[in-house]
């Protein structure tokens, strides 16, 4: 049973996930900003395969919808 429905291709999951370490970097070094605690959204979504965003206003880069 799936309870998030996926609306994230896997390019689009990947520089998710991608972006949101960098970002989460921040907080450990570099800057160690606590605005890198902001990667932790498009982490988490890439990780799900779902945007709350895409889902509110009909997107979805998925090839095929499950």
């Amino acid at each position: 049973m799936n309870l998030v429905a996926k609306n994230e291709s896997a390019l689009d999951r990947c520089i998710r996930v991608v972006f949101g370490l960098a970002l989460l970097a921040l907080v450990f070094v570099g800057p160690r900003s606590t605005w890198g605690l902001i990667g932790a959204v498009p982490l988490i979504t890439g990780a799900l395969g779902s945007c709350p965003l895409y889902r509110l206003f009909g997107i979805s880069t998925c090839s095929t919808q499950r």
